[in-house]
């Protein structure tokens, strides 16, 4: 793009379009995985969804690559491309809840914080995610777990509608009623279908939470997650916990004791009675008790945001996932090996529960693959110095491929990596693809919107 291309699309929207040259620039290409350096002719920060349907115009029209920027958490950096343009709804950022129908309006470039404020103050909630700072968009569209997942389900379960400006430009709404094929497409196949400027979500009764942490030495994996394995599935759907290995952080509520030592342990929620919260975890003591045991009660975003601090934007970061309807005995030797072994202090692996209630929907009802999936896997390399860009992807890498032989075949989208192949892409997806490769012929059958874990469209 030259600057007259830049003026031209200027003069089409009301938001500002930042360019190579302007001061904005280096800080508006800016990530949350800071080992993702792409550099696009143009950033365009739509204010509303005029906006969004003139930059897709001028973007089409012109032939340009396009990518769209929601929350800006894409581990693959999904939301730059070089050389094209990004449409960056960062500024659309309004939520409104009606709470006598439990619903809320959340446009296109709200965080999971700006949903889960304004939805707390009336008690409610849905599932979605486990930190504040990831946008609504990219992880409503991958389908979308976090701590209400056994209660609740997924949060594409609870997607009652979305408005969407589509590759021509024009503005429609995807409901079970209206554009039903699209709505079906949305609910997991990523952003392949078009840039959604609104979600609609169905809300539930969750104020404040019982959460927990325990942790054990690291060498007691095996014990922990044998236990893990048989006690979570068969547990209540009020009752959350992922795994992890991880490196204690050097802070609360770890005691100075434990700081830095690698452990493995499981972060708990529990939307049930909170005065039942300590019976309900005493079973933690059962593969041997815990270096750490901690619980309290807590209101809802503040458990959302616990590990904001933790792992802010501008680290390195390179992660690959898998569903798991079971943890065999040889899953749990690599869990031992690579969590023994765990490069840098932030690195860490996480399996994230998406049975209970998001496993009783049927399998055909979303474009979600795996409603047999019992955990949803993640590892992530994860430190900030660019130095140690190469050793915490090997980690993660090597991690995956001894993982992966014990996994289901596929991933939830939003946790495959950068420069994985399309196979992997087919995989997440199983007997949905081909329907998804359909509808992507009726709604971007130019295949605009391809900077993403992509779907071509059907011959």
């Amino acid at each position: 793009m030259d600057a007259i291309d830049l003026e031209a699309m200027r003069a089409a929207v009301r938001g500002p379009v930042i360019g190579p040259q302007d001061p904005e620039y280096p800080q508006a290409r800016k990530i949350y995985n800071a080992m993702i350096d792409r550099k696009p002719s143009a950033i365009v920060r739509c204010t509303d969804t005029a906006d969004v349907m003139a930059a897709v115009d001028f973007i089409r029209d012109n032939g340009l690559e396009l990518a769209v920027r929601g929350g800006g958490h894409s581990g693959a950096g999904l939301s730059l491309v070089d050389d094209g343009v990004t449409v960056d709804l960062s500024p659309m950022r309004g939520v409104r809840v009606d709470p006598t129908a439990k619903t809320a309006q959340v446009a296109g470039g709200c965080q999971l914080g700006d949903l889960d404020h304004a939805a707390h103050a009336f008690g409610l909630a849905t599932p979605a995610g486990i930190m504040s700072t990831t946008g609504v968009g990219g992880l409503t569209l991958g389908g979308g777990h976090g701590y209400l997942t056994r209660k609740y389900g997924l949060t594409v379960d609870n997607l009652l509608s979305a408005d969407v400006v589509l590759a021509d430009g024009s503005f429609v709404t995807a409901s079970e009623t209206e554009n039903a094929d699209l709505f079906w497409a949305l609910r997991g196949g990523g952003g392949n279908f078009g840039i959604v400027t609104s979600f609609d979500f169905r809300l539930h009764p969750v104020d404040t939470v019982g959460i927990g942490v325990s942790v054990w030495p690291v060498d007691q994996a095996r014990e922990v997650l044998e236990w893990y394995r048989d006690f979570l599935p068969q547990a209540p759907d009020d009752l959350y916990g992922f795994f992890a290995v991880l490196v204690v952080p050097p802070g609360p509520p770890f005691p100075e004791e434990i700081h830095g030592h690698k452990m493995c342990g499981v972060v708990w929620c529990f939307t049930g009675d909170i005065d039942s919260l300590e019976k309900t975890l005493a079973p933690v003591n059962e593969p041997g008790p815990p270096a750490f045991h901690f619980t309290a009660p807590m209101p809802y975003p503040a458990l959302q945001g616990m590990f904001d601090g933790l792992i802010p934007t501008g680290l390195q970061w390179y992660w690959r996932g898998d569903f798991f309807d079971r943890i065999t005995d040889q899953a749990i030797d690599a869990h031992l090996k690579f969590g023994e072994n765990i490069p840098t202090d932030l690195s860490t692996m996480h399996l994230y529960p998406v049975d209970g209630a998001a496993g009783r929907v049927g399998q055909e009802d979303t474009a979600w693959g795996y409603r047999d999936a019992v955990w949803s896997g993640v590892i992530g390399g994860i430190d900030p110095d660019p130095a140690n860009a190469a050793t915490v992807k090997q980690w993660c890498v090597d991690y995956w491929e001894a993982l992966h032989p014990h996994s289901m075949g596929g991933a939830y989208v939003n946790f495959i990596g950068a420069g994985e192949s399309q196979d992997r892409v087919k995989a997440t997806y199983r007997g949905q693809y081909d329907r998804l490769a359909g509808i992507k012929r009726t709604y971007d059958p130019h295949n605009l919107f391809h900077a993403n874990q992509n779907i071509a469209p059907a011959p």
